[in-house]
C-alpha cells in the first residue's frame, strides 16, 4: 500500500542526514579555521600541517550526504522503480538516517573543538602535529559508527 506521507517522511530522513551532518561540519571547520588563520598570520609555512586539522571536521558532511544518497537510491529517486512506501516504512527509513545525522552533527562540532586545540599545539610545537591529528581522528570514529549503522539499517530494510 502506497502512502505519499511515507515517501515524504523517508525523504525528510535523508534530508536531515545531509543537513545536520553538514551543519556540524560547517561549525567544526569554522572553529578550526579561525584558529588556523590566526596561526597562519604569524607563520604561513604551517599551512600544510594545519590544513589536515581544518579539513577533519568536514568529513561528517560527506557521511551525511552518503546516507542521504543511499536513501534516495533505496527509494528509487535516482532512477529505477519507485516502490510503494507505507507510512511505517517511511518512518523506518527516517529513523535509519538518524544515526549519521545526529552523530555527524555532534561529532563534527566536537571534532572542530579538538582540532582547534590541535592548531594551538601546532602553533607552539609544529613537530607534534601528528598527535593533534590522532586526537581529531578519535572523535571521527563515532561519526563513522553512525554512518555504518545507517548503512546497515538501510541495507536491511525490505521495501
Amino acid at each position: 500500500m502506497s502512502d505519499p506521507l511515507g515517501m515524504a517522511i523517508a525523504i525528510a530522513g535523508g534530508s536531515l542526514a545531509a543537513i545536520l551532518a553538514g551543519i556540524g561540519s560547517a561549525i567544526g571547520i569554522g572553529y578550526t579555521a579561525q584558529a588556523a588563520n590566526g596561526v597562519l598570520s604569524e607563520d604561513p609555512d604551517k599551512f600544510g600541517q594545519l590544513l589536515i586539522l581544518v579539513a577533519l571536521p568536514g568529513t561528517q558532511g560527506f557521511y551525511g550526504f552518503l546516507g542521504a544518497f543511499l536513501l534516495m537510491t533505496k527509494i528509487g529517486l535516482l532512477g529505477g522503480t519507485v516502490p510503494a512506501i507505507s507510512l511505517w516504512q517511511g518512518l523506518q527509513l527516517f529513523f535509519a538516517c538518524m544515526p549519521v545525522a545526529l552523530a555527524g552533527l555532534v561529532s563534527a562540532i566536537w571534532q572542530g573543538k579538538v582540532c582547534t586545540a590541535g592548531v594551538e599545539m601546532v602553533a607552539k610545537k609544529p613537530q607534534e602535529s601528528a598527535k593533534a591529528v590522532i586526537y581529531g581522528i578519535l572523535v571521527e570514529i563515532y561519526a563513522v559508527l553512525g554512518l555504518i549503522v545507517t548503512i546497515l539499517s538501510l541495507m536491511g530494510m525490505k521495501l
